[in-house]
């Protein structure tokens, strides 16, 4: 079992020190980071806190998974892996994918 948690159903106020204090009393936080929209840098409601051992990290989801921590409910699991992403590049018209360009009409017309 990994160490790293999913912590969702956080206040849009909480910070990272207050997510390590929240599970510091369940083990050793290596990292707490709570995660924000890039574009406005407001949180998103859910953060990852990396323990470090498996025990610590069961022993913090079966304290914290369901209880309330400011006003919302906590939801404390196990991390999945990140999907890859793909698609990558794009671009284009109005962000639909790009046009390949090419010839059109299977001609090339000189402009003299």
């Amino acid at each position: 079992m990994g160490s790293k948690l999913y912590v969702g159903g956080l206040p849009y106020s909480a910070t990272q020190a207050e997510l390590t204090d929240l599970f510091s009393a369940h083990g050793t936080v290596e990292s707490a980071n709570v995660i924000s929209d890039k574009f406005t840098g407001q949180s998103r409601g859910f953060g990852f806190v990396e323990m470090s051992t498996g025990e610590e990290a069961q022993a913090a989801i079966a304290a914290l998974n369901s209880t309330e921590f400011g006003g919302r409910t906590l939801t404390v699991n196990e991390a999945k892996p990140q999907a890859p992403r793909t698609g990558g590049g794009g671009g284009g018209r109005g962000g639909f994918g790009g046009g390949g360009g090419g010839d059109f009409g299977g001609k090339r017309r000189s402009r003299f």
